[in-house]
């Protein structure tokens, strides 16, 4: 119960309406900034016709996919029904419905913002084309917060309300449903965007000789398309699964774990919807100063919403719970499960500037791989491999740390509230994440429409930073990650009682071996999809550079649509098996070697999916940006041996950073989910 001194003014009931009604207001903001963007002057009609070219390929796709989805989801719909219980099947629709509304509708503004943003920056200035970008980029990161936490607030108060005996229990629906979104999104998106981004690569650049967004290159349009549906919602749907998998796991583990407060388990869903409010005050804060600093512009915004966030939770966390709280059977002070919320923030704090550290040009593992480059393809790939093999030790040290400081601090439910605090600031992150498809696009459009060289190189100013922000948000996603799984993890040896994984158990053993096997097993499938995506386009771009030669000469047009065509069957059809593994391989080792060898899955997963999404990521970036920094004029700049053994290393580091790393993301929590919802069961 809440303190009665503070229950005049603020009633008991406020506590379980609070968090819906955050929500709504993330909702409300989304909408209100989608009438702003619409509302913003036109481009000319050639960028129209440009930007409708964008819009029908990414709309079309992700209409495909969504029906396959729900296929699969009709089939999981009715198994979650009549083995476990209706619920879970209701809280499944509701997780994988509110993440496709996220995604869609967060990448239906970003292809829309983006001619936008061109037209600003060709008409109006820069300041003008970034604010555009980032309110496009916020109402993704909104959306994603606003309809995650809508989704477990709402149905956890239709549940209490209709006196569902467990209610946590159908809540992992939810989770199993964002879940189900997320991977088919992220691979899907992957497959195309990377399909594309390589094909366009390895013909237009090494064999044609042509720039990067070139309308002479018939796979530009998929390329800019692939950057909505891998990048918008793509990364949107994989967050809000992150989101909605860190609260459901942290009220479950609440109910286990903790006595002593009647709000324990409201408690987190009060921290994210303070977030979400603290993340809008933020967002009005971005602004270029005088500096021209872009990067530092989006920085302030988020270090305003973190330091209010900060100063809101303190006081919010005494008057919730009281002087102590019984978690585990020991007396904790509960304001520790303040300072557990505050390592997860200083986490993903402490994991930017990791990540930019390996990605940007500015430091050395990128000019390492970019000098490299000066030898051969052959030693930029080593290069490479390398530095994303070295990148995994400071991220994995700084999670170790922070997980036992929080374990410290409350045991198991601190590396939960850390999560929470790490995840709390979703809507900003997304909105950093998605500002770069935006920017991304605008560059193209306004190549393609053959602007001045001085608006591209304004675009290229937005889309760098651009770059910087997904390398940033791609950190702070695997940290989310990695304490996300080790929650859900928590409340499956927990549901069994107290589960121990024995390594002297053979079970276990061999479960660990599978469960490691799973996040290897699913980048392969996934980079041989991208692989094979990208030869598709490269046999379809020399087809239409023979077929058709006035292409080079701009007397001719490419056909753009017959590419996106090519990239939507084949990143559909590709994504389905390493999609369902992860669902099933859990599922067969729990009914066939039991419990025991069903934790080892769990504990294997993610030690060597934590690893590889880092190294993948991370790495990726680092090959990305080493051909950016030859491109920016070093070691023989554009078309030189460098550049050309730098465009091989991207080709590799593409499909690392933009669809098997961050699948293996959700692999690792998808399984553990899977785990959670058959636990019953075993």
């Amino acid at each position: 119960m809440l303190d009665n001194t503070y229950s005049v003014f603020l009633p008991e009931h406020w506590l379980t309406l609070f968090a819906p009604g955050a929500a709504i207001c993330a909702i409300l903001y989304g909408f209100i900034s989608i009438k702003w963007i619409n509302a913003q002057p036109a481009c000319t009609e050639q960028m129209q016709a440009i930007a409708a070219a964008i819009q029908e390929g990414a709309q079309a796709y992700l209409s495909r996919q969504y029906k396959i989805i729900a296929l699969v989801g009709i089939i999981l719909f009715a198994i979650i029904a009549f083995s476990l219980n209706w619920e879970t099947a209701g809280g499944f629709v509701i997780g994988s419905t509110f993440s496709a509304m996220a995604g869609f509708i967060g990448m239906h503004v970003s292809v829309r913002a983006n001619a936008r943003t061109a037209q600003a920056a060709a008409y109006t200035g820069i300041n003008r084309a970034f604010l555009i970008a980032i309110r496009g980029g916020s109402i993704t990161g909104m959306l994603v917060a606003g309809l995650g936490l809508l989704a477990v607030s709402g149905y956890y108060e239709m549940l209490l309300a209709s006196g569902v005996h467990e209610p946590l229990q159908a809540m992992i629906g939810v989770a199993f449903g964002a879940s189900l979104i997320a991977v088919f999104a992220r691979l899907g998106g992957g497959i195309f965007t990377k399909g594309a981004d390589v094909g366009a690569d390895l013909v237009g650049k090494l064999e044609a000789g042509i720039p990067e967004d070139d309308p002479r290159n018939p796979a530009v349009i998929a390329d800019q398309v692939g950057d909505n549906v891998g990048d918008c919602a793509g990364m949107g749907a994989d967050l809000f699964e992150s989101y909605t998998a860190s609260i459901i796991g942290t009220m479950i583990l609440a109910d286990i774990l903790v006595t002593g407060s009647n709000n324990i388990q409201l408690y987190p869903l009060v921290l994210v919807g303070i977030s979400i409010l603290t993340s809008i005050v933020g967002i009005f804060c971005i602004r270029i100063g005088i500096n021209g600093n872009i990067i530092a512009a989006l920085y302030s915004g988020l270090i305003v919403t973190a330091v209010l966030t900060v100063l809101i939770y303190y006081p919010v966390t005494q008057w919730m719970l009281g002087e102590t709280l019984i978690i585990g059977g020991k007396t904790v002070p509960s304001i520790n499960l303040f300072y557990s919320a505050i390592t997860g923030l200083a986490l993903m704090a402490a994991l930017m500037p990791v990540t930019v550290y390996y990605t940007s040009s500015d430091y050395a593992p990128v000019r390492y791989i970019a000098k490299a480059s000066t030898t051969g393809h052959g030693t930029n790939v080593i290069a490479g491999l390398s530095v994303s093999m070295k990148a995994t030790a400071a991220p994995i040290i700084l999670i170790c740390a922070s997980m036992w400081l929080s374990y410290q601090l409350a045991g198991l439910f601190g590396i939960a509230m850390a999560s929470v605090g790490m995840m709390s600031l979703t809507g900003l992150i997304v909105a950093m994440d998605a500002y770069g498809p935006i920017t991304d696009n605008a560059g193209g459009i306004v190549e393609m429409a053959k602007l001045p060289e001085e608006i591209r190189k304004m675009t290229d100013a937005l889309d760098a930073v651009g770059n910087t922000t997904k390398a940033v948000t791609k950190g702070s996603d695997l940290g989310c990650a990695g304490l996300a799984a080790l929650v859900l993890f928590s409340d499956y040896t927990t549901e069994l009682g107290g589960l121990v994984c024995d390594l002297g158990d053979i079970r276990v053993i061999l479960g660990l071996l599978l469960g490691a096997l799973i996040p290897y097993l699913c980048s392969a499938l996934a980079m041989e999809a991208v692989g094979k995506a990208a030869g598709d386009i490269v046999n379809e771009v020399r087809r239409q550079f023979k077929e058709i030669p006035g292409i080079m000469d701009y007397t001719a047009k490419p056909d753009y649509s017959r590419a996106v065509d090519i990239l939507t069957i084949s990143a559909i059809k590709k994504m389905l098996v390493p999609a369902l593994l992860p669902v099933c391989i859990p599922v067969i080792v729990g009914f066939t070697l039991g419990k025991e060898a069903l934790g080892g899955v769990l504990i294997g997963s993610i030690i060597s999916g934590l690893c590889l999404a880092i190294s993948m990521s991370v790495g990726g970036g680092a090959f990305d940006n080493a051909k950016k920094f030859i491109e920016a004029g070093h070691h023989g700049g554009k078309g030189s041996l460098a550049h050309k053994a730098s465009i091989t290393g991207d080709t590799v580091g593409d499909p690392y950073k933009d669809t098997a790393g961050p699948a293996v993301n959700i692999i690792m929590k998808i399984v553990n989910i899977i785990a959670l919802l058959i636990a019953p069961l075993l």
